[in-house]
Protein backbone atom coordinates (compact mmCIF):
# COMPACT_ATOMS: atom_id res chain seq x y z
CA UNK A 1 0.00 0.00 0.00
CA UNK A 2 0.96 3.22 -1.16
CA UNK A 3 1.17 6.92 0.87
CA UNK A 4 1.11 9.93 -1.20
CA UNK A 5 3.22 12.72 0.45
CA UNK A 6 2.92 15.96 -1.72
CA UNK A 7 5.65 18.68 -1.78
CA UNK A 8 3.77 22.24 -1.91
CA UNK A 9 5.94 24.63 -0.78
CA UNK A 10 7.48 26.48 -4.30
CA UNK A 11 6.67 29.57 -5.50
CA UNK A 12 7.26 29.08 -8.89
CA UNK A 13 8.90 32.48 -9.87
CA UNK A 14 9.50 31.57 -13.42
CA UNK A 15 5.75 31.86 -14.62
CA UNK A 16 5.86 35.33 -12.69
CA UNK A 17 3.06 37.47 -13.16
CA UNK A 18 0.86 34.67 -12.55
CA UNK A 19 1.98 32.73 -10.32
CA UNK A 20 3.45 34.84 -7.07
CA UNK A 21 5.07 34.04 -4.00
CA UNK A 22 1.23 34.11 -1.80
CA UNK A 23 -0.71 32.84 -5.04
CA UNK A 24 2.24 29.95 -6.60
CA UNK A 25 1.98 27.79 -9.36
CA UNK A 26 0.77 24.67 -7.87
CA UNK A 27 -2.45 26.65 -6.93
CA UNK A 28 -2.97 28.02 -10.30
CA UNK A 29 -4.81 25.97 -13.41
CA UNK A 30 -2.21 26.43 -15.87
CA UNK A 31 -2.47 22.91 -17.48
CA UNK A 32 -6.60 22.22 -17.06
CA UNK A 33 -10.27 23.12 -15.40
CA UNK A 34 -7.87 21.61 -12.27
CA UNK A 35 -4.68 23.48 -10.18
CA UNK A 36 -1.98 22.03 -10.11
CA UNK A 37 -2.13 20.45 -6.70
CA UNK A 38 -5.60 19.63 -7.44
CA UNK A 39 -4.39 17.20 -10.55
CA UNK A 40 -1.73 15.81 -8.55
CA UNK A 41 -4.13 14.72 -6.30
CA UNK A 42 -6.87 13.77 -8.93
CA UNK A 43 -3.89 11.48 -10.79
CA UNK A 44 -3.51 9.34 -7.57
CA UNK A 45 -7.09 7.72 -8.63
CA UNK A 46 -6.45 4.24 -9.20
CA UNK A 47 -3.39 3.37 -7.06
CA UNK A 48 -3.50 1.34 -4.33
CA UNK A 49 -3.54 3.70 -1.76
CA UNK A 50 -3.21 3.61 2.39
CA UNK A 51 -4.67 6.73 2.97
CA UNK A 52 -5.67 10.12 1.65
CA UNK A 53 -2.17 12.28 0.41
CA UNK A 54 -0.52 14.23 2.79
CA UNK A 55 0.35 17.40 2.09
CA UNK A 56 3.38 19.42 3.43
CA UNK A 57 3.28 23.22 2.93
CA UNK A 58 3.99 26.91 3.07
CA UNK A 59 2.02 28.55 6.05
CA UNK A 60 0.78 31.25 3.84
CA UNK A 61 -0.99 28.80 1.59
CA UNK A 62 -2.60 26.78 4.36
CA UNK A 63 -6.06 28.19 3.56
CA UNK A 64 -6.51 27.99 -0.19
CA UNK A 65 -4.81 24.57 -0.38
CA UNK A 66 -7.34 23.58 2.14
CA UNK A 67 -10.16 25.15 -0.12
CA UNK A 68 -8.98 23.53 -3.22
CA UNK A 69 -8.75 19.87 -1.26
CA UNK A 70 -12.58 20.71 -0.15
CA UNK A 71 -13.38 21.53 -3.77
CA UNK A 72 -12.57 17.75 -5.38
CA UNK A 73 -14.17 16.47 -2.48
CA UNK A 74 -10.35 15.44 -0.74
CA UNK A 75 -9.48 15.26 2.70
CA UNK A 76 -5.79 15.03 3.72
CA UNK A 77 -4.63 12.67 5.93
CA UNK A 78 -2.71 15.37 7.35
CA UNK A 79 -1.58 18.94 5.78
CA UNK A 80 2.03 19.73 7.95
CA UNK A 81 3.17 23.59 7.62
CA UNK A 82 6.13 24.67 7.12
CA UNK A 83 7.34 27.75 9.37
CA UNK A 84 10.41 28.44 6.22
CA UNK A 85 11.55 26.71 3.54
CA UNK A 86 14.25 23.96 3.64
CA UNK A 87 13.82 22.31 0.63
CA UNK A 88 12.80 19.05 0.03
CA UNK A 89 14.85 16.58 2.35
CA UNK A 90 13.43 18.04 5.90
CA UNK A 91 9.55 18.19 4.20
CA UNK A 92 9.73 14.46 3.31
CA UNK A 93 11.60 13.58 6.54
CA UNK A 94 8.66 15.29 8.53
CA UNK A 95 6.06 13.59 6.24
CA UNK A 96 7.94 10.02 7.43
CA UNK A 97 8.70 10.75 10.90
CA UNK A 98 3.90 11.21 10.78
CA UNK A 99 3.57 8.45 9.20
CA UNK A 100 5.92 6.75 11.56
CA UNK A 101 3.70 7.24 14.41
CA UNK A 102 0.44 6.27 13.48
CA UNK A 103 2.56 2.73 14.36
CA UNK A 104 2.98 1.79 10.54
CA UNK A 105 5.59 1.64 7.37
CA UNK A 106 3.73 2.55 4.42
CA UNK A 107 5.98 2.95 1.06
CA UNK A 108 6.26 7.05 1.03
CA UNK A 109 5.39 8.13 -3.19
CA UNK A 110 6.96 11.79 -2.86
CA UNK A 111 5.12 13.86 -5.85
CA UNK A 112 5.98 17.61 -6.28
CA UNK A 113 2.46 19.75 -6.42
CA UNK A 114 3.45 21.49 -9.43
CA UNK A 115 3.84 19.13 -11.97
CA UNK A 116 1.58 17.71 -15.44
CA UNK A 117 1.61 13.97 -16.24
CA UNK A 118 -0.43 13.39 -19.15
CA UNK A 119 -0.75 9.92 -19.15
CA UNK A 120 -1.52 8.31 -16.27
CA UNK A 121 -1.95 5.05 -17.39
CA UNK A 122 1.88 5.01 -17.75
CA UNK A 123 2.52 6.64 -14.56
CA UNK A 124 0.28 4.12 -12.18
CA UNK A 125 2.52 1.73 -14.29
CA UNK A 126 5.62 2.81 -12.78
CA UNK A 127 4.47 3.68 -9.75
CA UNK A 128 3.91 -0.19 -9.15
CA UNK A 129 7.23 -1.26 -10.28
CA UNK A 130 8.45 1.35 -7.62
CA UNK A 131 6.15 -0.64 -4.95
CA UNK A 132 7.53 -3.78 -5.84
CA UNK A 133 11.27 -2.54 -5.27
CA UNK A 134 10.07 -0.29 -2.61
CA UNK A 135 8.95 -3.18 -0.39
CA UNK A 136 12.44 -4.74 -1.00
CA UNK A 137 14.27 -1.82 0.42
CA UNK A 138 15.21 0.11 -2.38
CA UNK A 139 14.96 4.28 -2.98
CA UNK A 140 13.13 4.48 -6.07
CA UNK A 141 13.58 7.93 -7.90
CA UNK A 142 11.38 8.18 -11.50
CA UNK A 143 13.59 8.95 -14.44
CA UNK A 144 12.29 10.89 -17.02
CA UNK A 145 13.13 9.63 -20.88
CA UNK A 146 14.46 12.64 -22.56
CA UNK A 147 12.46 14.93 -25.21
CA UNK A 148 15.34 16.46 -25.58
CA UNK A 149 18.76 18.02 -24.94
CA UNK A 150 16.96 20.25 -21.79
CA UNK A 151 19.50 22.22 -19.91
CA UNK A 152 17.07 23.62 -17.28
CA UNK A 153 17.01 19.56 -15.92
CA UNK A 154 19.42 17.58 -13.92
CA UNK A 155 19.94 13.93 -15.45
CA UNK A 156 20.55 10.57 -14.21
CA UNK A 157 23.02 8.33 -14.94
CA UNK A 158 21.75 4.64 -15.42
CA UNK A 159 23.86 2.34 -14.28
CA UNK A 160 23.43 -1.68 -14.49
CA UNK A 161 19.56 -3.19 -15.15
CA UNK A 162 18.25 -4.74 -12.14
CA UNK A 163 16.92 -8.39 -12.80
CA UNK A 164 13.30 -8.83 -14.18
CA UNK A 165 13.25 -11.73 -11.93
CA UNK A 166 12.98 -8.61 -8.92
CA UNK A 167 9.54 -8.03 -11.14
CA UNK A 168 10.69 -4.59 -11.98
CA UNK A 169 10.03 -5.30 -15.85
CA UNK A 170 6.89 -4.87 -16.07
CA UNK A 171 4.61 -3.97 -19.20
CA UNK A 172 2.61 -0.25 -19.73
CA UNK A 173 0.65 0.74 -22.69
CA UNK A 174 3.47 3.34 -23.40
CA UNK A 175 6.24 0.08 -23.72
CA UNK A 176 8.47 -2.06 -21.18
CA UNK A 177 9.57 -0.11 -17.97
CA UNK A 178 12.96 -1.50 -16.43
CA UNK A 179 14.42 -0.48 -13.52
CA UNK A 180 18.25 0.46 -13.11
CA UNK A 181 20.88 1.02 -10.40
CA UNK A 182 21.67 4.78 -10.16
CA UNK A 183 25.44 5.28 -11.24
CA UNK A 184 25.12 9.09 -10.17
CA UNK A 185 23.23 12.06 -10.30
CA UNK A 186 24.11 15.22 -12.96
CA UNK A 187 23.92 18.95 -12.72
CA UNK A 188 22.10 20.65 -14.71
CA UNK A 189 24.45 20.80 -18.04
CA UNK A 190 25.28 22.99 -21.09
CA UNK A 191 23.41 21.97 -24.44
CA UNK A 192 26.50 20.55 -25.74
CA UNK A 193 26.51 18.16 -22.96
CA UNK A 194 23.19 17.56 -22.83
CA UNK A 195 23.28 16.19 -26.12
CA UNK A 196 26.02 14.31 -25.20
CA UNK A 197 23.56 12.79 -23.12
CA UNK A 198 20.51 12.36 -24.76
CA UNK A 199 22.25 10.53 -27.68
CA UNK A 200 23.53 7.75 -25.45
CA UNK A 201 20.58 7.15 -24.18
CA UNK A 202 21.74 6.32 -20.90
CA UNK A 203 20.67 9.53 -19.07
CA UNK A 204 17.24 10.56 -17.62
CA UNK A 205 16.23 13.90 -16.98
CA UNK A 206 15.60 13.99 -12.85
CA UNK A 207 12.36 14.80 -11.92
CA UNK A 208 12.05 14.97 -8.75
CA UNK A 209 9.60 12.46 -7.45
CA UNK A 210 10.48 9.19 -5.66
CA UNK A 211 9.44 6.42 -3.45
CA UNK A 212 10.58 4.37 -0.28
CA UNK A 213 9.61 2.57 2.66
CA UNK A 214 9.67 6.04 5.63
CA UNK A 215 11.70 3.84 7.65
CA UNK A 216 14.23 2.94 5.15
CA UNK A 217 14.25 6.89 4.25
CA UNK A 218 14.89 7.95 8.21
CA UNK A 219 17.44 4.98 8.68
CA UNK A 220 19.50 6.54 5.17
CA UNK A 221 19.11 10.07 6.30
CA UNK A 222 20.04 9.68 9.80
CA UNK A 223 23.30 7.52 8.41
CA UNK A 224 24.05 10.72 5.75
CA UNK A 225 22.53 13.46 7.92
CA UNK A 226 21.90 13.41 11.08
CA UNK A 227 21.68 16.78 11.91
CA UNK A 228 18.90 16.81 9.64
CA UNK A 229 17.21 14.22 10.96
CA UNK A 230 17.36 14.97 14.56
CA UNK A 231 16.17 19.08 13.54
CA UNK A 232 12.88 17.40 12.20
CA UNK A 233 12.76 15.13 14.84
CA UNK A 234 12.48 18.13 17.12
CA UNK A 235 10.12 20.11 14.97
CA UNK A 236 7.69 17.47 14.55
CA UNK A 237 7.49 16.59 18.21
CA UNK A 238 7.21 20.67 19.02
CA UNK A 239 4.21 20.56 16.33
CA UNK A 240 0.59 21.58 17.30
CA UNK A 241 -2.55 21.32 15.94
CA UNK A 242 -3.99 24.37 14.51
CA UNK A 243 -7.65 23.82 12.68
CA UNK A 244 -7.04 21.62 9.99
CA UNK A 245 -3.38 21.78 9.94
CA UNK A 246 0.32 20.30 11.81
CA UNK A 247 1.91 23.15 12.80
CA UNK A 248 6.32 22.41 13.03
CA UNK A 249 8.13 24.13 15.82
CA UNK A 250 9.66 26.96 14.57
CA UNK A 251 12.71 26.76 16.04
CA UNK A 252 13.63 23.10 15.80
CA UNK A 253 12.86 23.63 12.23
CA UNK A 254 14.79 26.66 11.54
CA UNK A 255 17.71 24.57 12.72
CA UNK A 256 17.23 21.98 9.97
CA UNK A 257 20.01 22.29 7.01
CA UNK A 258 18.70 22.53 4.20
CA UNK A 259 19.06 20.10 1.48
CA UNK A 260 17.21 18.18 -1.38
CA UNK A 261 16.14 14.49 -1.22
CA UNK A 262 18.95 13.88 -3.61
CA UNK A 263 21.66 15.42 -1.96
CA UNK A 264 21.10 14.72 1.47
CA UNK A 265 20.60 10.75 0.62
CA UNK A 266 20.20 9.68 -2.80
CA UNK A 267 23.57 11.01 -3.85
CA UNK A 268 25.15 9.09 -0.97
CA UNK A 269 22.97 5.53 -0.76
CA UNK A 270 24.08 2.67 -2.07
CA UNK A 271 20.17 1.28 -2.36
CA UNK A 272 19.42 3.73 -5.31
CA UNK A 273 17.18 3.16 -8.46
CA UNK A 274 15.73 4.70 -11.26
CA UNK A 275 12.30 3.57 -12.90
CA UNK A 276 12.39 4.85 -16.58
CA UNK A 277 8.99 7.05 -16.99
CA UNK A 278 7.87 8.37 -20.54
CA UNK A 279 4.09 9.66 -20.26
CA UNK A 280 3.95 13.03 -20.88
CA UNK A 281 5.53 14.66 -17.99
CA UNK A 282 6.72 18.20 -17.60
CA UNK A 283 7.63 20.40 -14.44
CA UNK A 284 6.21 23.71 -16.31
CA UNK A 285 9.23 25.77 -15.08
CA UNK A 286 8.66 28.55 -18.01
CA UNK A 287 6.24 30.46 -20.03
CA UNK A 288 7.97 28.29 -22.87
CA UNK A 289 6.65 24.99 -21.09
CA UNK A 290 3.16 26.28 -20.81
CA UNK A 291 3.03 26.94 -24.18
CA UNK A 292 4.34 23.73 -25.10
CA UNK A 293 1.54 22.49 -23.11
CA UNK A 294 -1.49 24.35 -24.86
CA UNK A 295 -3.14 23.54 -27.52
CA UNK A 296 -1.98 26.46 -30.27
CA UNK A 297 -3.86 27.43 -33.50
CA UNK A 298 -2.75 26.92 -36.66
CA UNK A 299 -0.33 29.96 -36.18
CA UNK A 300 1.16 28.47 -33.04
CA UNK A 301 -0.17 30.71 -30.84
CA UNK A 302 -1.50 29.88 -27.37
CA UNK A 303 -4.06 32.10 -26.52
CA UNK A 304 -6.65 32.50 -23.28
CA UNK A 305 -8.52 35.18 -22.69
CA UNK A 306 -9.47 38.59 -24.39
CA UNK A 307 -7.04 38.36 -27.44
CA UNK A 308 -6.51 39.95 -31.04
CA UNK A 309 -3.58 38.26 -32.61
CA UNK A 310 -2.60 39.29 -36.59
CA UNK A 311 0.28 38.05 -38.54
CA UNK A 312 1.48 36.56 -34.93
CA UNK A 313 3.41 33.38 -34.90
CA UNK A 314 4.46 30.98 -32.22
CA UNK A 315 3.86 32.90 -29.20
CA UNK A 316 1.51 32.40 -25.68
CA UNK A 317 -0.51 35.66 -24.99
CA UNK A 318 -2.69 35.26 -22.24
CA UNK A 319 -4.95 38.36 -20.84
CA UNK A 320 -5.82 38.43 -17.22
CA UNK A 321 -8.39 41.44 -17.09
CA UNK A 322 -8.25 43.19 -19.91
CA UNK A 323 -7.41 43.42 -24.08
CA UNK A 324 -4.14 42.28 -25.18
CA UNK A 325 -3.19 42.45 -28.83
CA UNK A 326 -0.48 41.65 -30.46
CA UNK A 327 0.62 42.48 -34.33
CA UNK A 328 3.57 41.36 -36.36
CA UNK A 329 5.56 39.60 -33.85
CA UNK A 330 6.44 35.39 -33.34
CA UNK A 331 7.74 33.73 -30.68
CA UNK A 332 6.91 35.63 -27.63
CA UNK A 333 5.32 35.07 -24.20
CA UNK A 334 2.78 37.98 -23.26
CA UNK A 335 0.91 37.53 -19.87
CA UNK A 336 -1.05 40.05 -18.41
CA UNK A 337 -2.87 40.70 -15.26
CA UNK A 338 -4.51 43.27 -13.63
CA UNK A 339 -1.18 44.57 -12.22
CA UNK A 340 1.91 43.51 -14.33
CA UNK A 341 2.25 42.71 -17.99
CA UNK A 342 5.10 40.69 -18.65
CA UNK A 343 6.86 40.54 -22.32
CA UNK A 344 9.58 37.90 -23.18
CA UNK A 345 10.97 36.18 -26.38
CA UNK A 346 10.65 32.31 -25.53
CA UNK A 347 14.28 31.83 -25.30
CA UNK A 348 14.87 33.99 -22.61
CA UNK A 349 11.79 32.93 -20.37
CA UNK A 350 14.27 31.40 -17.70
CA UNK A 351 15.65 34.54 -17.03
CA UNK A 352 11.75 35.67 -15.66
CA UNK A 353 12.94 35.07 -12.18
CA UNK A 354 15.83 37.74 -12.37
CA UNK A 355 12.66 39.84 -13.03
CA UNK A 356 11.18 38.73 -9.48
CA UNK A 357 14.30 39.15 -7.18
CA UNK A 358 14.35 42.67 -8.86
CA UNK A 359 10.70 43.40 -7.57
CA UNK A 360 11.74 41.60 -3.71
CA UNK A 361 14.58 43.88 -3.33
CA UNK A 362 13.11 46.77 -3.92
CA UNK A 363 10.38 45.25 -1.30
CA UNK A 364 7.50 45.59 -4.34
CA UNK A 365 3.93 43.96 -3.98
CA UNK A 366 3.87 42.40 -7.48
CA UNK A 367 6.50 39.83 -5.85
CA UNK A 368 4.45 38.75 -3.56
CA UNK A 369 0.34 38.70 -4.46
CA UNK A 370 -2.12 39.83 -6.68
CA UNK A 371 -4.54 42.59 -6.74
CA UNK A 372 -7.03 40.04 -6.07
CA UNK A 373 -5.93 38.62 -2.88
CA UNK A 374 -7.47 35.49 -1.53
CA UNK A 375 -8.33 35.12 2.29
CA UNK A 376 -10.10 31.77 4.22
CA UNK A 377 -13.13 34.16 4.14
CA UNK A 378 -13.28 34.96 0.77
CA UNK A 379 -11.03 37.90 -1.36
CA UNK A 380 -9.85 41.01 -1.18
CA UNK A 381 -9.18 43.23 -4.43
CA UNK A 382 -7.36 46.94 -4.69
CA UNK A 383 -9.00 49.23 -6.70
CA UNK A 384 -7.07 52.47 -5.83
CA UNK A 385 -4.25 53.03 -3.66
CA UNK A 386 -2.91 56.79 -3.26
CA UNK A 387 -1.37 58.57 -0.21
CA UNK A 388 -3.47 58.19 2.85
CA UNK A 389 -6.35 56.35 1.00
CA UNK A 390 -7.20 53.24 -0.69
CA UNK A 391 -10.28 51.76 -2.40
CA UNK A 392 -11.00 47.94 -1.96
CA UNK A 393 -13.79 45.27 -3.25
CA UNK A 394 -14.14 43.22 -0.62
CA UNK A 395 -16.43 39.31 -1.23
CA UNK A 396 -17.49 37.66 2.03
CA UNK A 397 -18.11 33.74 1.19
CA UNK A 398 -21.67 32.57 2.44
CA UNK A 399 -21.20 31.89 6.32
CA UNK A 400 -17.79 33.44 6.67
CA UNK A 401 -16.79 35.92 8.78
CA UNK A 402 -13.55 38.14 9.38
CA UNK A 403 -11.73 38.32 12.46
CA UNK A 404 -12.88 40.58 15.33
CA UNK A 405 -10.64 43.32 15.15
CA UNK A 406 -9.00 46.47 14.93
CA UNK A 407 -6.65 48.92 13.31
CA UNK A 408 -4.30 51.79 15.17
CA UNK A 409 -3.82 53.79 11.82
CA UNK A 410 -6.61 54.08 9.72
CA UNK A 411 -10.58 54.16 9.47
CA UNK A 412 -12.98 52.60 7.01
CA UNK A 413 -15.98 53.19 5.39
CA UNK A 414 -18.02 50.23 3.91
CA UNK A 415 -20.90 50.46 0.96
CA UNK A 416 -22.62 47.14 0.98
CA UNK A 417 -23.12 46.70 -3.04
CA UNK A 418 -24.81 43.16 -3.07
CA UNK A 419 -26.16 40.96 -0.30
CA UNK A 420 -26.33 41.42 3.60
CA UNK A 421 -23.91 42.12 6.26
CA UNK A 422 -23.98 41.80 10.03
CA UNK A 423 -21.39 44.34 11.25
CA UNK A 424 -19.85 44.53 14.76
CA UNK A 425 -18.70 48.06 15.86
CA UNK A 426 -17.91 48.59 19.23
CA UNK A 427 -21.12 47.23 21.25
CA UNK A 428 -23.56 47.98 18.44
CA UNK A 429 -24.26 44.89 16.05
CA UNK A 430 -26.26 46.20 13.07
CA UNK A 431 -27.58 44.80 9.81
CA UNK A 432 -27.11 46.34 6.53
CA UNK A 433 -27.93 45.30 3.01
CA UNK A 434 -27.53 46.69 -0.36
CA UNK A 435 -26.77 50.38 -0.76
CA UNK A 436 -26.44 51.03 2.67
CA UNK A 437 -23.17 52.06 4.59
CA UNK A 438 -21.17 52.63 8.00
CA UNK A 439 -18.00 54.12 9.27
CA UNK A 440 -15.33 52.45 11.60
CA UNK A 441 -13.35 54.66 13.28
CA UNK A 442 -10.32 54.55 14.23
CA UNK A 443 -9.12 51.96 16.55
CA UNK A 444 -12.72 51.13 17.12
CA UNK A 445 -13.11 46.86 17.08
CA UNK A 446 -14.80 45.49 14.20
CA UNK A 447 -16.20 42.52 12.40
CA UNK A 448 -17.72 41.85 9.12
CA UNK A 449 -20.34 38.99 8.67
CA UNK A 450 -21.99 37.02 5.79
CA UNK A 451 -24.86 35.10 7.57
CA UNK A 452 -26.79 35.19 3.95
CA UNK A 453 -26.74 32.29 1.54
CA UNK A 454 -24.81 34.36 -1.25
CA UNK A 455 -21.51 35.84 -1.50
CA UNK A 456 -21.89 39.31 0.44
CA UNK A 457 -20.10 42.15 -1.66
CA UNK A 458 -18.75 45.54 -0.35
CA UNK A 459 -16.36 48.72 -1.25
CA UNK A 460 -13.97 49.48 1.33
CA UNK A 461 -12.82 52.78 1.55
CA UNK A 462 -9.61 53.21 4.21
CA UNK A 463 -8.26 56.40 4.98
CA UNK A 464 -4.96 57.07 7.29
CA UNK A 465 -1.44 57.39 7.74
CA UNK A 466 -0.94 54.24 6.77
CA UNK A 467 -2.87 51.36 4.62
CA UNK A 468 -0.51 48.17 5.51
CA UNK A 469 -1.97 44.80 5.57
CA UNK A 470 -0.64 44.39 8.74
CA UNK A 471 -2.11 47.12 10.45
CA UNK A 472 -4.57 44.49 12.38
CA UNK A 473 -4.77 43.88 15.48
CA UNK A 474 -6.67 40.83 16.31
CA UNK A 475 -8.93 39.95 19.18
CA UNK A 476 -10.53 36.27 18.09
CA UNK A 477 -9.86 35.09 15.06
CA UNK A 478 -12.45 31.21 13.43
CA UNK A 479 -9.51 30.54 11.45
CA UNK A 480 -6.89 30.79 13.96
CA UNK A 481 -4.95 33.75 13.14
CA UNK A 482 -2.73 35.78 15.11
CA UNK A 483 -1.88 38.25 13.04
Amino acid sequence: MVAPVILSGGSGTRLWPLSRELYPKQLLPLAGIHTMLQETVLRLSGISVVDAPLIVANDSHRFMIAEQMRLIGMKPAAIILEPLGRNTAPAVAVAAIHTSAKSRDPVLLVLPADHVIRDTAAFHTAVAAGESLALKGKLITFGIVPGGPETGYGYIKKGKGIPDKARTRIQASTGSFTAYAVERFVEKPDLATANKYVTSEGYLWNSGMFMFRASVYLRELKRFAPAMLAACQKAYKASKKDLDFLRLGTEAFAASPGDSIDYAVMEKTASAAVIPLDAGWSDVGSWSSVWELHPRDKSGNAISGDVLARDTKNSLIHAGSRLVAAVGVKDLVIVETADAVLVAHKDHCQKVKQIVDHLREGKRDEALLHRRVNRPWGAYECIVIEDRFQVKRITVNPGASLSLQKHMHRAEHWVVVKGTARITKGDAVVTLTENESTYIPLGVRHRLENLGKIPLELIEVQSGSYLGEDDIVRFDDKYGRNA
